[in-house]
């Protein structure tokens, strides 16, 4: 009796499906492993473009000042001009301020009486980075994140002020674009700031420098340094002391 063994089967199909399998299974597991360790980090305190404008709105005095206009940031030198209009109930007021906070000064410029007033400030809290010792509150879609384009992937943040405050900050995961901020004193309350339009750049570099009003203009004494916050609403609440 002849017992016949069939040859093994060997076609080249065959080999490539198998070569096709193993490196499936290795890319899938080197892809597991990356979403692993990505979902492991959390997000890190961030620092803003180097050269930023945008626009912004303000709510302080628990809702009794409202104004809008336009800001500059140069992270570099750590300098901030501001410019906006408010209202105060029927009033109408006007801030051009120019913050420099390596240097804890800013300057209140007083357009309609051509006058400067150069004034301390506290340089602990920059509002265009997120400091170093800020806690993640979360993170989170403004938008909705079923479909590409729809949403934007922000970062809450918080910390203390000086004074006995606190602060609440939202910056973007991508490219750490500020969104809003929001601070807390005792003596001054809540102050809302929401940004928008941002660009990256800055179109007149004099911006930054004190305007010839302010050549003269001495550093006011103050128990307590203005912070960013309160600077922003200070000419705000001494319009609402004129009244």
């Amino acid at each position: 009796m002849c017992v016949c063994h069939s040859p093994r089967l060997k076609s080249p199909q065959v080999q490539l499906l198998k070569l096709f399998n193993m490196n499936m299974v290795s890319v899938l597991s080197c892809l597991t492993l990356v979403l692993a360790a990505a979902a492991a980090q959390e997000p890190r305190p961030c620092v803003v473009p180097p050269l930023m404008s945008g626009g912004f709105t303000v709510m302080a005095a628990s809702g009794l000042v409202m104004s809008s206009g336009d800001i500059s940031y140069d992270a570099l030198g750590q300098r901030m001009r501001v410019r906006n209009v408010g209202l105060i109930g029927n009033q109408t007021f006007t801030l051009d301020q120019l913050l420099i906070f390596n240097q804890n000064v800013y300057y209140e410029i007083d357009w309609m009486r051509a006058s400067c007033k150069k004034l301390p400030l506290d340089s602990t809290f920059i509002p265009m980075q997120v400091p170093p010792d800020a806690k993640l509150v979360g993170q989170a879609f403004l938008g909705s994140s079923s479909s590409w384009g729809s949403s934007l992937l922000v970062n809450t943040w918080q910390g203390a002020l000086a004074q006995n405050g606190q602060y609440t900050v939202v910056f973007t995961e991508i490219g750490c674009i500020p969104v809003t901020f929001n601070g807390f004193t005792p003596a001054s309350g809540w102050t809302t700031i929401s940004t928008f339009n941002w660009v990256l750049g800055n179109t007149d570099p004099m911006e930054y420098v004190p305007p010839p009003i302010c050549a003269n203009a001495k550093l006011e004494e103050s128990e307590t340094a203005h912070t960013f916050f309160t600077a922003l609403e200070s000419l705000a609440m001494k319009t609402i002391e004129e009244e």
